[in-house]
């Protein structure tokens, strides 16, 4: 049985990561589903996501296909750059 809501051996990638400028943000939610915002639109991509070691293959709720990767403590998502939610380097306070 599977559910978008089932719970998943956790890892140490869950949680919000964001852009330094905070514009973006990135939930990896524990039942390996992700939300990410984009300034002021919440949820402009959802989907699920898997970790292997410190990879990460994404899969949006339309089909579209992503990757990243986690090095030193930074997530590198395609194209972006995000820092766990309260590192001094991502930018403090930002709205979605």
């Amino acid at each position: 049985m599977t559910s978008n809501d089932t719970p998943r051996d956790p890892h140490d990638h869950v949680g919000m990561w964001v852009t330094a400028d905070g514009r973006i943000r990135q939930e990896l939610l524990p039942n390996g589903r992700y939300d990410e915002a984009r300034g002021d639109r919440r949820s402009a991509y959802t989907g699920r996501y898997t970790v292997t070691g410190s990879h990460l293959d994404y899969i949006d709720d339309t089909g579209f296909t992503a990757t990243g990767d986690i090095r030193d403590g930074i997530l590198f998502h395609e194209h972006l750059v995000l820092y766990r939610e309260g590192d001094p380097r991502a930018r403090q306070g930002a709205s979605p």
